[in-house]
């Protein structure tokens, strides 16, 4: 018996071994853009407009996924995208970009330390505060980020997924109507306001950070010719369907459960969770916290990672994640992240004010400037010769670009207003 279950335990291993070798990359992508911000839209989404928005989930998750292609390609065929920047733009301004998008990071980090402290506090039943609870989440990240990549890797993987079977138990003890389901993946708009939820939920798939990570990430896959190509596409096919069938199970939940009992608005992203206690009781209410949680926390490490790699390759320098100088960078700005707190203190932003005006602020700032340059990048036939994009990906590859300068223009004016008068 006991020789039965080694030789299941060493098949079992071989496999998980086998599957890492050629995949995992795209978990560490999308766990990077599922966090609390993506909750808290696909939720509001259900409630506002039941199953209507389906479609634009799946919309987003292609466009991810193009963007992420894009820039794998770039990183097999040319060089990291910040390479490439300080090449075009010179060391100075390549450190300011660096300076400027780091700054961004770090806002998107103070939002997600909050969320955790603030779902960890209610797990807790308010026994302990979320602000203690936000700066220990910042050393817990800490803890885990300086890991080696395959270790991260693994751990986002079995996150990713853990999150999905969470999401589709909760989700289907509901039993939601599947025509009604069905009609929301046939593009629609309701009304104008549907159109904010639509850029939104757009806006949270196709994250800047992972445009600049996944050029230099390839190379930790040994992923550097045409022959890789192919493996690398699997990967994020794998990758961005559990974050759009994950995020599809949150939205449909929301229209299943939420909007019949009469809810019409979220507060923030903990409130599905504290409303599914009421609806279908205490074990509901636990494990979308926990989810929620873990989603937030997933989200850190690798948007945090950014910075280390942006500095680096700014300054003209090697930037690997097991050198002490990248886990320096990293440390330090994670630890300053659990400062959180601070922000409501000093600034009066609460929770839901960060984690909504943070991602804003990267959709103004970083999104656009990333984009640009992307688009530059993988059109010019110095740096990819014949594997530059197509026209066709040109194409697409400029709708990305358009869209997130229009995003940009629009949501400014709203942004300034609430960052200066103290929240939303």
């Amino acid at each position: 018996m006991s020789g039965t279950t080694t030789s299941y335990r060493e098949r079992l291993r071989d496999t998980a071994s086998g599957f890492f070798q050629q995949y995992g990359l795209a978990f560490v992508m999308v766990a990077s853009y599922f966090g609390s911000g993506s909750i808290f839209i696909a939720s509001s989404a259900g409630v506002r407009f039941g199953y209507a928005l389906l479609w634009a989930v799946v919309g987003a998750a292609l466009l991810g996924f193009m963007a992420q292609d894009m820039s794998a390609r770039l990183g097999i065929f040319g060089e990291p995208l910040m390479e490439f920047v300080r090449r075009k733009v010179g060391g100075r301004l390549a450190m300011v970009l660096a300076v400027v998008l780091s700054s961004g990071c770090l806002l998107w980090a103070f939002e997600l330390t909050a969320a955790v402290g603030k779902g960890l506090s209610l797990l807790l039943g308010g026994a302990v505060g979320w602000m203690p609870l936000a700066f220990l989440s910042g050393l817990a990240a800490v803890v885990v980020g300086v890991l080696n990549y395959e270790g991260i890797e693994q751990l986002m993987t079995a996150m990713m997924i853990g999150l999905l079977v969470v999401y589709l138990a909760v989700t289907g003890t509901t039993a939601p109507p599947l025509s009604a389901i069905a009609t929301g993946f046939v593009p629609s708009v309701p009304n104008v306001g549907a159109l904010t939820l639509v850029a939104s939920i757009l806006g949270t798939t196709a994250l800047w950070p992972n445009f600049f990570l996944e050029s230099n990430l390839v190379a930790e896959k040994g992923w550097t010719g045409i022959s890789d190509v192919a493996p690398m596409r699997r990967d994020l096919s794998i990758g961005y369907a559990v974050g759009g069938v994950t995020t599809i199970t949150i939205l449909v939940l929301a229209a299943a459960v939420l909007r019949p009992a009469g809810y019409t608005e979220l507060e923030t992203f903990l409130t599905p969770g504290l409303a599914l206690g009421e609806v279908l009781g205490e074990w509901a209410r636990t494990v979308f916290l926990v989810g929620a949680v873990a989603a937030a926390f997933n989200s850190i490490i690798p948007i945090m990672w950014t910075p280390s790699y942006l500095v680096q390759h700014a300054r003209g320098k090697e930037a690997d994640s097991a050198n002490r100088s990248f886990k320096a960078i990293y440390a330090v700005l994670v630890t300053i992240s659990g400062l959180s707190p601070l922000i409501t203190m000093f600034f009066g932003l609460g929770i839901i004010d960060m984690i909504l005006l943070f991602p804003a602020y990267n959709a103004i700032v970083g999104l656009p400037i990333t984009a640009v340059f992307l688009f530059w990048a993988v059109n010019d036939s110095d740096v990819m010769g014949e594997h530059r994009n197509t026209r066709t990906l040109s194409a697409l590859n400029a709708a990305l670009v358009v869209l997130a300068i229009v995003s940009a223009a629009t949501s400014l004016p709203g942004v300034f207003d609430a960052l200066v008068s103290g929240g939303l």
